[in-house]
């Protein structure tokens, strides 16, 4: 399989690592295409076999599958300033957050889309990605891109298109809610006279092993919150501000801003 990959940013090159790591392509079936030469030498150090190149230099792309990484916002722009035409026989998979399938069908006159939403976990193995389909895309086409994407973690495969935007907001923003609690928690700590590093020590290793409680406990999240709740404790206190300041309704109205983010995004 030749694999190119438009827009060869974080995202782009986190997929890129992930198929070569696991052997689903040869790096030399690898193209890298980037809108400027300014990041081609850090590129080749990583991937010193694969081809790189920027949209101006591609006139006719050899590839069986075109994976699409550039920011949502720019894709009209690239789509109308393609210099090569995709061939009937290319499938496309597009990780951009919000642009819909037949807003890509449409720009890039193309009917064989594939429309994914990965998060930045992505980049060590371990994201969770979303995908959907155009119709008339094939069984056995779909395993070769599920295969893919399951390099970058593991995905899901979505009937209905209109839940990938919630995806979004869900998983793909995910990580940068997580980062945002533990970055407060680690402030508070340093405020009680915590050393920066040693709260942040305390802080991540609570993260990590909170995640295996969920992971290995049968037990419900609120068990598992009554469990380190006791009555009258310290815990207790803490819950009872968050309660009194609706913290899980900020939280939850944040993310449905994400999705209506998402969805503006398609224009």
């Amino acid at each position: 399989m030749k694999i190119a990959i438009l827009g060869a940013g974080n995202m782009g090159l986190s997929f890129s690592k992930s198929f070569l790591k696991y052997d689903l392509i040869k790096p030399e079936n690898l193209h890298l295409i980037t809108r400027n030469e300014s990041k081609f030498s850090k590129i080749s150090e990583e991937f010193p076999k694969s081809k790189i190149s920027t949209f101006d230099d591609v006139k006719q792309l050899e590839a069986d599958l075109i994976i699409i990484a550039v920011k949502p916002q720019d894709f009209q722009h690239v789509a109308e300033n393609f210099k090569f035409q995709l061939q009937e026989n290319q499938m496309v998979l597009s990780i951009m957050a919000g642009i819909k399938i037949e807003k890509i069908q449409k720009l890039l006159n193309h009917p064989w889309v594939v429309r994914a939403m990965p998060n930045s976990p992505t980049l060590l193995g371990m994201g969770i990605t979303g995908y959907t389909s155009a119709a008339g895309i094939s069984f056995s086409q779909l395993i070769n891109i599920e295969r893919l994407l399951n390099s970058t973690g593991r995905s899901v495969y979505l009937e209905n298109e209109e839940l990938l935007d919630g995806v979004t907001a869900l998983s793909g923003s995910g990580p940068a809610y997580f980062y945002y609690i533990v970055d407060a928690m680690i402030k508070a700590g340093v405020e009680m006279g915590i050393d920066e590093n040693l709260s942040k020590l305390f802080v991540q290793q609570t993260m990590l092993g909170a995640y295996h409680l969920i992971n290995n406990s049968d037990k419900s999240l609120e068990e598992l919150i009554k469990d380190v709740a006791s009555k009258g404790g310290t815990t207790e206190a803490a819950l009872k501000t968050f309660n009194e300041n609706n913290f899980k309704d900020i939280l939850k109205d944040g993310i449905l801003n994400a999705e209506k983010r998402a969805k503006e995004l398609n224009g």
